[in-house]
């Protein structure tokens, strides 16, 4: 479906006015698609469209996935969680999880970003090298 210029700016509008203090308000996106849908304004599903992508990549951002070889400790989850929040801002949901074919270390993956600093990457890195 091709979206029009018009459609993206006014879906650009619409998300920026779903924020709170930086942060996307779930109640302001649910009463805004119900006010697109209720209008139908002229080209509508491109709006919806775009609205939706934009809705999709800000929860992709604000939403960090951490596997552990092994299950971290409190303290560890703490101070993980922490320096996320220097990193990406409060609000930031940080989903934990177990991955025992990492080996050691922590791989860390936040919308499009990528930290992966677990043993199997570098043993991974030293195969290639050879």
């Amino acid at each position: 479906m091709k979206i029009t210029k018009q459609a993206r700016r006014d879906s650009k509008t619409l998300f920026t006015n779903c924020r709170v203090n930086g942060v996307l308000d779930e109640n302001r996106v649910r009463q805004t698609v119900g006010a697109v849908i209720a209008k139908k304004p002229r080209g509508y599903l491109g709006i919806l469209s775009h609205f939706q992508r934009l809705v999709k990549l800000d929860i992709e951002r604000r939403t960090a996935w951490v596997e552990s070889a092994v299950t971290l400790s409190e303290g560890a989850q703490q101070s993980v969680r922490g320096n996320l929040a220097k990193r990406y801002g409060q609000g930031l949901d940080v989903n934990l999880a177990v991955n025992p074919a990492l080996i050691g270390g922590l791989r860390v993956k936040v919308g499009s970003d990528v930290f992966d600093g677990s043993v199997r990457a570098r043993l991974n890195d030293l195969a290639e090298s050879m």
